[in-house]
């Protein structure tokens, strides 16, 4: 076998074969009637995190926070996602500009330490 041969195979295996160990965590929040479900959430500190977005509205929802420097519009009944991370522990709120009073949330970024005692 040709070096040249080995090294495409191994490149196949792995590029067909990632494990979901790779794969980002993924937080789903839903909105209905312009609240957020759940309304927090809580990811591991120093990891990227895919936050998605599922809009069961018939409106569409601007996705905003400040702490996080993210914002995004979620049309109705469809679907975002929002990239966060890596963040250190604490609390970062979120809400929803069209729907201020009611769609709030917040993210919540807790250690390996903090999850390990949580029971």
């Amino acid at each position: 076998m040709t070096s040249y041969f080995k090294s495409s195979l191994a490149f196949a295996f792995f590029a067909c074969h990632v494990p979901s160990t790779w794969a980002l965590p993924e937080v789903v929040v839903e909105i209905k009637s312009h609240l957020f479900y759940p309304q927090e959430v809580t990811v591991p500190a120093g990891q990227k995190v895919k936050l998605t977005f599922i809009n069961f509205d018939n409106t569409p929802e601007e996705i905003d926070s400040f702490s996080l420097n993210r914002e995004k519009v979620i049309f109705a009944n469809s679907r975002g996602t929002i990239f966060i991370g890596p963040l250190t522990p604490g609390e970062y709120p979120f809400f929803g500009e069209f729907h201020p009073n009611t769609a709030v949330g917040k993210v919540v970024v807790k250690s390996a330490e903090d999850n390990q005692y949580a029971h």
